[in-house]
């Protein structure tokens, strides 16, 4: 059997079930600035190693302070309340001030949702500088489509700060395996790192991953934040994708060719 939840707590996207039962951290995370039918088979662990295919263990308590003074302009105070407009903004229970005020920044027209171009504004203003395209896939990943306040092209306050908690922790996931403090992470490191996620990712699917970023060359290739975060968000989604089929947890399910496409086709065309 596949042990799919070696660490019992991770995050969900949107505001539904999602990855896991228990909530995000409420504190804000660390910046860091300088067919026919188809079978498809998810290799088992080994029974000489304890991993899973989802899941990763909740940041310490105290390990994230605010962001920077720019990534959170002039704002409110903490958890229902109106921007300068007329449209009420809810903020899940114990949600940092300084993440509420960033999100109230990029909601510019104080809608209470926000668009990709001003969510790509807020996390790179944080974090590092996202591209559109990795921006358009956290989208996609985290938007709840039950919520009224947000639709596939906008994120809601609940969303936003699900995103936001997550993002530390790859954060500082990512910081801890980049120890010649490069900016980026190779192949060895990228595998470290997303074993630490819960993900025994093969040497395979790695270099893959690692191509996908360097003009098709596997050799010597590395990613820097915005490429991990795209590259560990789709095999995160994908696993949890592939695990609704695989109900036994035996490392392999039966797709039909519709549902395969259904399923790899967002990941690949956000």
């Amino acid at each position: 059997m596949a042990d799919y939840n070696r660490y019992g707590h991770s995050y969900s996207y949107g505001g539904g079930g999602g990855y896991g039962q228990g909530p995000p951290p409420s504190a804000p995370p660390a910046p860091h600035m300088p067919t026919t039918t188809t079978t498809t088979s998810a290799a088992p662990p080994s029974s000489s190693s304890s991993f899973s295919y989802g899941g990763y263990p909740p940041p310490p308590a105290a390990a994230y302070p605010p962001p920077p003074a720019q990534a959170a302009a002039s704002g409110f105070g903490s958890g229902y309340g109106y921007g300068s407009g007329f449209v009420p903004v809810a903020f899940p229970p114990g949600t940092h001030p300084e993440v509420e005020r960033a999100f109230r920044s990029a909601d510019r027209d104080c809608s209470g949702a926000i668009d990709e171009r001003e969510l790509q504004g807020a996390l790179s203003s944080a974090y590092h500088r996202f591209s559109i395209r990795t921006v358009r896939l956290l989208m996609f990943l985290f938007n709840d489509a039950s919520s009224s306040s947000s639709t596939p092209s906008r994120m809601g306050p609940t969303q936003f700060v699900s995103l936001w908690n997550c993002l530390g922790q790859w954060r500082g996931i990512f910081d801890r395996y980049d120890r010649d403090r490069s900016g980026k992470i190779d192949s060895r490191e990228l595998t470290e790192a997303l074993r630490s996620l819960g993900y025994a990712v093969p040497p395979s699917v790695i270099e893959l991953l690692i191509a996908n970023y360097n003009n098709g060359v596997p050799s010597n290739g590395a990613l820097d934040f915005d490429n991990f975060v795209e590259c560990g968000m789709i095999v995160k989604g994908l696993t949890e994708k592939f695990k609704e089929k695989d109900t036994r947890y035996t490392g392999s399910a039966t797709l039909t060719y519709d549902g395969f496409l259904s399923m790899v086709i967002p990941f690949i065309v956000p």
